[in-house]
């Protein structure tokens, strides 16, 4: 796995472009997308332990995500405050952005998310569709963009809600995944070995949980 930190971006739906188109605990009453979806990972930090030493893992703070080969980790830098905001995982087919959020013990944060993502992706002139995922009910974005080249094209992503004990994993799927999600695919892996570690300190519903750079992590500015 190579360790990229990258400069925000303006927008949260990014990179991939189609051309050719256009208070502690489990919760009790865990909606959807909660502990039965999720049986296989994402996991909570008290699910599975983690050793600090581990040398098949990063440990980024809230979360903590294994090793491949095959995926490369990019952070999301905040240039002025010089905080990490987010994640990348990209594999040859694709891309998972992830992003933690700190969640109420007994509502469902993810239906509240919904409506708001779908209101920015018609404001930028997309489309929102309601899709089925493996985590339950997701968005399916295609929004338009520019690539890199300056040709004009359909953004397409999938956006799934992962819930867990007091926190919500916002999961923007770009690529092959976005379309076809593959149990054996690398980033679906990758995603179910992800470990979330909400922390005991008092936090409001969707405050992002907080994330830091791993020791030893060195800047590598290339094309996205």
């Amino acid at each position: 796995m190579r360790l990229r930190r990258k400069a925000p971006v303006d927008d949260d739906l990014h990179d991939d472009i189609d051309t050719e188109g256009a208070d502690g605990g489990a919760d009790p009453g865990a909606p959807s997308t909660g502990d039965a979806l999720r049986a296989g990972g994402p996991w909570d930090a008290g699910e599975l332990q983690v050793s600090p030493d581990d040398p098949d893992r990063i440990d980024l703070g809230s979360l903590s995500v294994k090793g491949r080969e095959d995926v490369e980790v990019r952070l999301q830098v905040d240039e002025a405050s010089q905080q990490v905001t987010g994640l990348m995982l990209v594999a040859k087919d694709g891309a998972l952005e992830l992003r933690p959020f700190a969640a109420a013990r007994h509502e469902d944060l993810w239906a509240t998310v919904r409506p708001q993502i779908s209101s920015e992706a018609a404001r930028r002139g997309g489309t929102a569709t309601e899709v089925d995922s493996p985590y339950g009910r997701a968005l399916e974005l295609r929004v338009p963009a520019v690539d890199e080249q300056g040709r004009s094209g359909t953004q397409i992503s999938q956006v799934m809600g992962v819930a867990g004990p007091r926190w919500l994993l916002r999961v923007t799927v770009f690529g092959r995944p976005a379309q076809e999600w593959r149990d054996d695919g690398a980033l679906e892996q990758a995603l179910r070995d992800v470990v979330v570690d909400r922390g005991s300190e008092a936090m409001p519903p969707g405050e992002s949980l907080p994330l830091r750079l791993p020791s030893g992590a060195q800047r590598v500015d290339g094309p996205e």
